[in-house]
């Protein structure tokens, strides 16, 4: 038998949503072992004061084996 903890990260990406889920797999996967499922549960942009996308970004909910 085994257990699964799920936490939430944010990824950013001035590129795109891609971008920033990979940014926060790539991220988390440094210190985070086994990671199993990602799942981007939010997405949203922050925008300029001249009405342009700044940056994206997803909050991606990580699915890792526990060892507690």
């Amino acid at each position: 038998m085994s257990a699964y903890k799920i936490i939430s990260v944010v990824g950013t990406s001035p590129k795109g949503w891609e971008e920033a889920t990979q940014a926060a797999v790539a991220s988390s996967s440094k210190s985070l072992r086994n990671l199993r499922v990602a799942q981007v549960s939010q997405m949203d942009v922050t925008i300029d004061p001249k009405g342009k996308i700044k940056e994206y970004r997803v909050r991606v909910d990580l699915s890792f084996k526990y060892e507690g």
